[in-house]
């Protein structure tokens, strides 16, 4: 991590009792960010990223998978431009693997490929404090979910959420004057808190622990502006626009509840007694604590979820399903 931001960070408390702050901040090292630039890099990307980058703007950002040939998900990313830079935000943990690979399909494409997470920070804040926060540092907030502004150097991004969402990217320099006057009002968060926000939202991660288990559509990628069907051709495609027209999703992302004594994590198995699938009722996409359990999102298949019979595991604790907060696309 940049050192002038650790040390920052390092004077500034972490709350854990706060369950539910009415203005968090938080910080979003645990993300790693991956600089694209290049004359070719935008028809790089195009062949690579389940989403269209042409609509990746200096005002809007989106969601994208980027897929093995089977069409599964290697990882994803949050992606947006500052100057002619692309940036693609994944977890720390995905980034030198991510790096390494996409290195290897470059060929002559003129693009560099690079680990911008020490060069630009990233902040997250949330809830009612935000908008008036935010308003000197960024004279025009983005309106839209996935909008996008800038002023001097910092990058605003509007994210979704069930209440007032940001983040901020921007040189440590530029970061630490923002953090500084957003403390006053809010409580500074730990990554749990911000991982949480994201399964509110219905915004699945993928990490190690399920790279390649899932089409982009199995989480919901489709509707939540990670996937074009309209493109053309990307890594993967192929599979994704087959089960888009002519197959039928068995498999979707929902929200969940459980009790367990175990935290759940990334991958775990679902069971159903009814499911006749031999890959299982579903998997784990992420989960957080909260009160006496933990909220997920977890991958199921559509008629396990209908019948409301899921565990966690064969004889672990039944899982209470929710829809997500966006419709279901039929």
């Amino acid at each position: 991590m940049n050192t002038t931001w650790s040390d920052f960070l390092a004077s500034r408390e972490i709350t854990t009792e706060a369950a539910n702050p009415a203005c968090a901040l938080n910080d979003l090292s645990h993300f790693g960010l991956i600089q694209v630039e290049g004359e070719d890099a935008e028809s790089f990307l195009q062949g690579q990223l389940t989403n269209d980058l042409r609509q990746v703007t200096e005002n809007h950002s989106n969601l994208a998978g980027w897929c093995s040939a089977k069409g599964r998900m290697l990882a994803n990313f949050r992606c947006f431009r500052r100057g002619d830079a692309y940036y693609l935000q994944t977890p720390q943990e995905n980034l030198a693997g991510v790096i390494k690979r996409l290195g290897m399909v470059v060929l002559r494409a003129k693009v560099k490929i690079s680990d911008a997470s020490d060069e630009l920070m990233r902040m997250g804040i949330t809830g009612e404090c935000a908008e008036p926060v935010l308003s000197p540092f960024i004279e025009t907030l983005p309106e839209a979910v996935n909008g996008v502004a800038h002023q001097g150097p910092l990058s605003l991004i509007r994210l979704p959420g069930l209440t007032s969402r940001f983040e901020v990217v921007g040189p440590a320099e530029a970061l630490i004057p923002l953090w500084e006057t957003a403390q006053s009002q809010a409580v500074r968060m730990g990554d749990g808190f911000w991982a949480l926000q994201e399964i509110h939202a219905g915004i699945p991660i993928i990490y190690q622990r399920t790279s390649e288990a899932f089409v982009p559509q199995m989480t919901n990628m489709q509707l939540i502006d990670g996937v074009s069907f309209t493109k053309g051709c990307y890594v993967g495609q192929e599979v994704v626009a087959r089960m888009q027209y002519l197959g039928k999703l068995k498999r979707r992302m929902y929200l969940a509840r459980v009790e367990s004594e175990t935290p759940p994590m990334p991958g775990d198995e679902l069971f159903a007694s009814g499911s006749t699938s031999g890959q299982g009722a579903g998997k784990v996409v992420d989960a957080q604590p909260r009160g006496n359990g933990y909220d997920l999102l977890a991958v199921i298949e559509v008629a396990s979820a209908e019948e409301d019979k899921v565990t966690l595991g064969e004889n672990g604790p039944k899982l209470t399903i929710e829809n997500p907060p966006y419709p279901f696309a039929e």
